[in-house]
């Protein structure tokens, strides 16, 4: 009996040790069915082969979060997913920790511009053009489209938010994909843009968060609306919604640690666990992103890769999001673009 209840008392205490080594990591993302292939190919597993529990939330990208955590000293996320001119502002801003690269494996494995100084992007993303085809009689080719209201009458949806829109407004008006970020790089530009979103002002509908849009065109709340192309294809099996590459723009969603997080030597294990090809591999394989790391790519169903933005047809008219110009100009357009949507 005493040697029993001695077994007993060892087992408890090594239960209670493996307990107190585990690590609990909170990681935010944007949530949806971007979250939900997360917990497919990088939480679960990570769980089951670390034993660390991965405490999952979301947000819509509020920096002013992550940057009050930091001014605060009250880091409450080890983990947060980012855009890539986010990502730039905030590791000029010092709201990130620095990363070293060589944790993340070979950088000649992955897309050009995956992996920054305090980040590393974990799969590459577009946003489009996207309809209901069961609602259109003839089907738009791009943001002309878009803007004709008399071809297409009815609601319109769009990000609330300068980045993107003012991209999509110039490409409406008759720009080059190759020249957008010349002309808004200027002052005329940036006006041409605005002038342009005045034409249709009072028919969008404005979204925030990804879900949105698939929901808007599914109820007829809206004929197109710019939209994320992953989140398009997740209901594609239950709908006749479309996407429209011409005129997409493409970009990185990556990891980050905010500055003073805890735990961040698990954190950036957790980052490595995520860009290995296996785990890109079933990431793709539940959303139709592009994984970041290319040694994922030989590894996908040939069927998935034709609703990858990084497919030679699909990226050929698309636009790559210039992080410079938004860690440039992304402040002041944004406050621009608030008083102006505010009128």
């Amino acid at each position: 009996m005493s040697n029993r209840l001695k077994l007993t008392a060892l087992a408890l205490g090594m239960t209670c040790a493996a307990q107190a080594m585990a690590t609990d990591l909170t990681v935010i993302s944007f949530g949806g069915a971007n979250k939900a292939a997360q917990e497919k190919a990088f939480y679960t597993p990570y769980q089951s082969s670390t034993g660390n529990k991965i405490v999952a939330g979301e947000y819509n990208g509020e920096m002013a979060k992550v940057k009050a955590m930091v001014d605060t000293n009250s880091v409450s996320w080890n983990l947060v997913e980012v855009e890539s001119p986010e990502l730039a502002r905030g590791c000029d801003e010092g709201l990130f920790e620095e990363l070293d690269p060589a944790q993340f494996g070979k950088a000649e494995d992955f897309v050009p511009g995956a992996i920054q100084t305090c980040g590393v992007g974990f799969f590459v993303w577009s946003t489009v053009l996207a309809y209901n085809a069961d609602k259109l009689k003839s089907a738009p080719t791009g943001w002309a489209d878009f803007w004709d209201t008399k071809k297409f009458p009815g609601k319109r949806g769009l990000r609330k938010g300068a980045k993107y829109t003012l991209e999509f407004a110039l490409m409406a008006d008759g720009v080059a994909p190759a020249d957008v970020y010349k002309e808004l790089a200027t002052k005329d530009g940036q006006d041409r843009a605005f002038k342009k979103l005045d034409e249709i002002k009072s028919s969008i509908q404005w979204w925030e968060a990804g879900a949105q849009p698939p929901q808007f065109l599914a109820s007829g709340d809206v004929v197109m609306s710019s939209a994320y192309n992953g989140r398009i294809a997740a209901v594609q099996k239950e709908s006749n919604l479309q996407v429209v590459w011409n005129g997409g723009i493409y970009d990185f969603d990556a990891w980050a640690i905010p500055k003073g997080a805890k735990n961040q030597d698990e954190a950036a294990k957790f980052i490595a666990y995520s860009v290995q090809p296996a785990q890109q591999k079933t990431y793709s394989e539940n959303i139709a992103y592009g994984p970041a790391n290319t040694q994922a790519v030989p590894l996908l169903d040939k069927a998935l890769l034709k609703d990858m933005p990084t497919t030679p047809e699909n990226i050929k008219n698309q636009v790559a999001m210039d992080v410079a110009f938004w860690a440039d100009f992304g402040e002041q357009l944004e406050q621009r673009f608030n008083a102006w949507a505010a009128k």
